[in-house]
C-alpha cells in the first residue's frame, strides 16, 4: 500500500508541481501580457499626446488662418468699398463733364448758326454795296465818256453841270478853254 501511496503522492507532488509550473507559467504569461499591455498604453498614451499636441498645434494653425481670413476678407471689404465708392465719385463727375460738355456743343452750335446767318447776311449786303457801287462806277464812267467825247457846247456843259455837279462844271470850263483836268488813272479803272 505504501507504494500505492508513494506512487498516489508521487503522482499528487507531480500534478501539484505541474500544477505549480502551469500557474507559475501562467502568471509569467499573463506578466508578459500584461508588460505588453502596459508598453501599448504607454505607447498609445504617448501617440495621444502626441496627436493631442499636433491637434492643438493644428487648431492654432487653423485659428490664425481663419483669423488671417477674417482679416483679408475685412480689407478686401473695405479696398471693394473704397473702389466702389471712388468709381461712383469718378461716374458722377464725368456724368457732370459730359453734361457741360453737351451744353458747351449746343452753345457752340447755337453762335455757329449765328455766326453763319451773321456772314450770309453780311455777304448779302457786301453784294448789295458791290452792285450799287458798279452800277455807279459804269454811270459815272458813261458820264465821263460822254464829256470826253468831242463835240458838247457850252450849253450842253450846263446841263450837265446841272445834272452831273462839279465835274460838269470842271468840264465847261474845258470847253471854254480852261486846262483840261490831269487824270491820274483812267476812267474805267476805279478800283472799289
Amino acid at each position: 500500500m505504501r507504494v500505492l501511496v508513494s506512487q498516489g503522492g508521487w503522482r499528487a507532488d507531480v500534478e501539484a508541481k505541474s500544477t505549480h509550473r502551469r500557474t507559475v507559467l501562467e502568471k509569467e504569461l499573463l506578466q508578459d501580457h500584461l508588460a505588453l499591455r502596459r508598453d501599448e498604453a504607454r505607447r498609445a498614451k504617448a501617440s495621444e499626446e502626441q496627436l493631442r499636441q499636433r491637434l492643438q498645434v493644428l487648431e492654432a494653425e487653423l485659428e490664425e488662418a481663419r483669423s488671417e481670413g477674417k482679416a483679408i476678407y475685412a480689407e478686401m471689404s473695405r479696398q471693394c468699398r473704397a473702389l466702389q465708392k471712388e468709381m461712383e465719385i469718378h461716374s458722377r463727375k464725368l456724368e457732370e463733364e459730359v453734361t457741360g460738355l453737351r451744353e458747351q456743343l449746343e452753345t457752340c452750335q447755337r453762335e455757329a448758326e449765328a455766326a453763319q446767318q451773321e456772314a450770309e447776311r453780311a455777304l448779302g449786303e457786301r453784294d448789295q454795296t458791290l452792285a450799287k457801287l458798279r452800277a455807279h462806277v459804269a454811270h459815272m464812267e458813261a458820264k465821263y465818256e460822254e464829256i470826253l467825247h468831242p463835240g458838247p457846247t457850252l450849253g450842253q456843259a450846263e446841263s450837265c453841270q446841272a445834272s452831273v455837279g462839279r465835274g460838269c462844271a470842271e468840264t465847261s470850263r474845258q470847253v471854254q478853254g480852261a486846262a483840261p483836268p490831269v487824270w491820274t488813272q483812267p476812267p474805267g479803272f476805279l478800283k472799289l
